[in-house]
């Protein structure tokens, strides 16, 4: 699953890696361009033509592929871009994409990438190296605030990225990197000759919303902007300039045009799918499996459970600095949630397995850290995997200077009554009975507890803008069954370290191991001590619970019988991975 460097290799003189089933084809010159060198797929020749429908929960933030965060984001901005090396999904190892080959130094310390030649981007000019740099300058731009940053920090220092030749780019790294190859298949490669002005005048964040005219977006990814209804739908079409083909030679994609429906609610969603309006389901709960399941023969589809993926869904309160913001409500609450025996008193009197049951019916698993079943490689089975206790839980909360009045309300030292709110998307359903069990379990210990759904940008932004929020439910998905695209989460100065982004320096003395600890397992090349390191850190974030890992549902995805090639995997995005070579039957 995972890819890593022995010593031996490292040690090694030059290494030269080229998959051999990324095949290239050279392609026609076009308007005295260079001959194009086309990647050849390995799947069967599809059939060109027809609209391929899919319905997202929330409307896409941005079309920005550095600051998107959201899933409907991130899962419109993979059809229009590309990366320099890919993922496979499916075998969940990595092969080349934008870079055809890749050879690395015997210290392991310098990747030298080697480009396709005669890409273009979707609007028709061409990409090559100095895209690249550019594209690397605004990731690793401290003032962009790019959640991929994290990745290219290693050692300390950013990686450095320097120009061959049009198709040749060195990357150079403070320390060896482990599966570094793998972090490139995170990073979008952006035009420079469309963005590169604006970033310069400092208006960065401002490029590519929602309403971008498609004649200014350009990507090198399968498809490319036709149009936006705000509220409705965004419709792709084929990028005529994509650099793969199938084995007989036909340009990818296969389908005439992919439509993503805004679908506010998941039954909605479920809806349009038996309906026929969507093609593609996926990210929906396993009571509406099990209704799908029931009708699959007479509606014309197939479904899906893959088991546990790397999602992990968890209950977080508000740890960040409340200084600069008039938060005095919130402020008064923070002692309670500072306070580590609370929150294992809150974990405590969860009850996981009825989540489980009631929420998913069986379809996910309880989970006491961030590292689900489903990342068999690098889960931590040491860790305790305590059942609900309430009466573990009054005994850390009395430990904490907490107790009880006369009407068996939870008041603290002072005598406040223990009273607090918990944000939900209103979008998600599964989440929003999530934090309705939380509440009646914590009722049981005399806490008054309100759930608060919202809209899903107005509580990322109260999470990551105004920090005005008590306590939160979120779920977030590792990018990888390797620990390194969670650097931006778990290091303290990242992005997504929700309970307190952006901090200058580690709040407390155990952020700053996982901060030395994710570090560390960065550039240590060992598979047996990466392991090690990376079971540390799940060890402290399940003592120190600044986050509360509740459960990780597991992958469930349906699709219409007519769509062929469809093959979903554990691994984000489940259902459109291999977008390019769907096609309609």
């Amino acid at each position: 699953m995972g890819s890593f460097f022995s010593q031996q290799q490292v040690q090694a003189t030059l290494i030269a890696i080229v998959l051999a089933a990324a095949a290239t084809s050279a392609g026609p010159a076009l308007g005295g361009f260079p001959p194009e060198d086309l990647l050849v797929t390995d799947n069967l020749p599809g059939h060109s033509g027809g609209v391929l429908s899919v319905a997202l929960r929330s409307e896409p933030k941005t079309l920005n592929p550095v600051l998107a965060v959201d899933i409907s984001s991130r899962e419109v901005i993979r059809c229009l871009t590309a990366d320099l090396i890919h993922i496979n999904r499916a075998s969940l190892k990595t092969e080349p994409a934008l870079a055809k080959s890749w050879r690395v130094s015997p210290d392991g310390l310098v990747y030298t990438l080697k480009l396709r030649r005669g890409l273009r981007f979707s609007d028709g000019q061409p990409f090559d190296a100095d895209d690249v740099v550019f594209s690397f300058q605004v990731y690793l731009d401290q003032k962009v605030h790019a959640p991929q940053r994290d990745l290219l920090v290693v050692g300390g220092r950013p990686v450095g990225v320097q120009k061959i030749d049009a198709e040749t780019v060195r990357f150079e790294l403070a320390k060896p990197y482990a599966a570094a190859e793998r972090l490139f298949d995170s990073v979008a490669m952006l035009p420079r000759h469309l963005l590169d002005s604006a970033y310069r005048e400092g208006h960065f964040s401002d490029l590519w919303p929602m309403a971008t005219p498609p004649s200014q977006f350009a990507g090198l990814g399968p498809f490319r902007l036709k149009e936006y209804v705000p509220g409705v739908r965004m419709v792709l079409e084929p990028n005529p300039y994509y650099w793969k083909e199938d084995r007989a030679h036909n340009r990818l994609p296969y389908a005439g045009q992919v439509v993503f429906l805004f679908v506010a609610s998941e039954d909605a969603q479920v809806i349009r799918f038996q309906s026929g309006d969507t093609d593609i389901l996926s990210r929906f709960s396993a009571d509406n499996y099990d209704v799908l399941e029931k009708q699959q023969a007479a509606k014309g589809y197939q479904l899906f459970d893959l088991g546990p993926g790397l999602e992990y869904n968890f209950l977080f309160f508000n740890l960040n600095d409340l200084a600069t913001k008039n938060l005095a409500e919130i402020a008064r609450k923070q002692p309670w949630f500072q306070e580590v025996r609370f929150r294992q008193a809150v974990s405590a009197a969860i009850d996981r397995e009825s989540m489980v049951r009631l929420v998913y019916g069986g379809r996910a698993t309880p989970l006491w850290s961030p590292v689900s079943p489903g990342d068999k490689l690098w889960i931590d089975d040491r860790i305790p995997r305590l059942p609900q206790s309430a009466d573990r839980a009054r005994q850390l909360l009395k430990l904490a200077g907490f107790n009880w009045n006369s009407s068996g309300a939870l008041i603290d030292a002072q005598g406040n009554a223990v009273e607090f709110s918990i944000l939900t998307s209103s979008s998600n359903a599964q989440r929003t009975k999530l934090a309705t069990l939380i509440q009646d379990d914590l009722s049981k210990l005399g806490m008054n507890v309100h759930v608060v759904p919202l809209d899903f940008r107005a509580m990322v932004d109260r999470l990551l803008k105004s920090y005005d929020y008590e306590a939160a439910i979120m779920g977030l998905v590792n990018g990888d069954t390797d620990p390194n695209p969670a650097m931006n989460v778990w290091l303290s100065s990242g992005g997504t370290h929700l309970w307190h982004p952006n901090q200058q320096k580690p709040a407390t003395t155990w952020e700053g191991e996982i901060d030395r600890l994710m570090e560390e397992q960065l550039v240590t090349l060992n598979y047996a001590k990466r392991k090690r390191l990376y079971d540390r850190v799940q060890e402290i974030i399940a003592e120190q619970l600044p986050i509360i890992c509740l459960v990780s549902p597991n992958i469930l995805v349906g699709a219409k019988n007519r769509v062929a090639d469809f093959h979903p995997a554990i691994l984000d995005p489940y259902a459109l991975w291999n977008v390019e070579q769907l096609y309609i039957q």
